[in-house]
């Protein structure tokens, strides 16, 4: 029995998982080599390592059958980490995001956003495919993720709260939300972000009372970079190291001589661009093409509609922080603190996508049971 659910795990994601892992500890060692960080790519290996254990743990549970008020437990201790972070959290950086566990820091954030995902995908279950309503479906899942973002904003972390903006806009549209609510609810955002753009050419003033004073920064950094060179200095050198590593890699200047801060962890894109030039970064891109596309194929191949959205919303997340990740490191995105899925150095990070993954794998070995005991 215990072999015959280990065969029934999917060897392709696996095997993906294993690549990007590899890409990331390659680059991690690119990052530190000869700084007073040399070494972090082997404490890398020994997470992941560590890591299968629970993740392969999870794959051979039938995470739909997982009960509501287990669910809504775990969704409570994920806020309840949350609110813990704004009275003892550890402020590193001007931001308080992290919590000491003896000699760990627990990044409660990352485990807000699977807690979240799987008490969202039991909701949308429970409607097994009709139009969501307004008032009994609708509001509640917005409410659920609302009460994170908030609190992780607050700590502040804008990047981290965009990606449940992510993950609630895939889940709901693949929930059947009606188109009405979908235009709706993308019409705010569109005039949040006018409103944003409008204010910061009109009355500057105005806008910043609305936002913390390290946003405005990021907000006026992208889009007039000439105004203030020293704090735009971060993305134009991530761009020019970026253009510098050619078609396959230069020597890695910008990265040797300390141009990029945090190299090892948000800013990793950099030291592939750098490093390896357009292949290693088409390589890269195309990892994750191929873990989204067997991602998308075990949905379409799930016979139970909670599985399914378990596995959207992961997908909602992956893709929304390596899109946040590399676009703000070539321009296309202001700058903000995510990580790039498996490759960025960082323990609660790859610990919460690996788990991501055991549940994506525990899907894919259970797709074709229609009904759970």
């Amino acid at each position: 029995m215990f072999v015959r659910k280990f065969k029934k795990l999917d060897k392709f994601t696996l095997f993906i998982l294993l690549c990007l892992v590899a890409c990331g500890t390659v680059s991690i060692y690119g990052a530190t080599k000869d700084t007073n960080l040399e070494g972090l790519h082997i404490n890398n290996i020994f997470l992941f390592a560590a890591f299968c254990i629970p993740m392969l743990a999870i794959s051979r549970i039938d995470c739909r059958a997982l009960p509501g008020k287990l669910l809504y437990f775990f969704y409570g201790l994920g806020t309840g980490m949350l609110i813990l972070v704004k009275f003892t959290g550890e402020n590193i950086n001007g931001a308080a995001r992290w919590l000491n566990i003896g000699h760990f820091q627990l990044q409660p954030s990352e485990f807000a956003k699977i807690f979240t995902i799987l008490l969202v995908a039991h909701m949308l279950g429970k409607r097994e495919g009709m139009k969501l309503r307004l008032v009994q479906d609708l509001i509640p899942i917005c409410i659920v993720f609302l009460i994170p973002t908030i609190l992780i904003m607050k700590q502040p972390d804008l990047g981290t709260s965009l990606v449940f903006v992510g993950v609630l806009l895939s889940m709901l549209w693949m929930g059947n939300v009606r188109l009405l609510y979908m235009i709706a609810f993308l019409s705010i955002m569109v005039i949040a972000i006018g409103t944003i753009l409008w204010l910061f050419h009109t009355n500057q003033e105005l806008l910043a009372k609305v936002v913390e004073p390290h946003q405005m920064s990021r907000i006026e950094t992208f889009l007039d970079p000439a105004s203030d060179p020293d704090k735009s200095w971060h993305v134009k050198n991530a761009m020019r190291a970026i253009g510098s590593g050619g078609l396959t890699g230069s020597g890695g200047y910008y990265i040797q001589r300390g141009f990029i801060p945090y190299a090892y962890s948000d800013s990793i894109y950099v030291v592939i661009g750098e490093n390896y030039g357009f292949i290693g970064s088409s390589v890269l891109l195309f990892l994750y093409f191929l873990l989204i596309y067997r991602m998308v194929q075990i949905v379409m191949e799930s016979r139970h509609l909670t599985g399914a959205y378990i596995v959207i919303g992961i997908i909602g997340m992956l893709v929304f922080q390596i899109f946040v990740n590399i676009g703000m490191l070539i321009g296309l995105v202001p700058l903000t603190g995510i990580s790039l899925p498996f490759i960025s150095y960082g323990g609660s990070s790859l610990f919460i996508n690996m788990i991501a993954i055991g549940l994506v794998l525990s899907v894919s070995a259970h797709k074709d049971e229609e009904s759970l005991s």
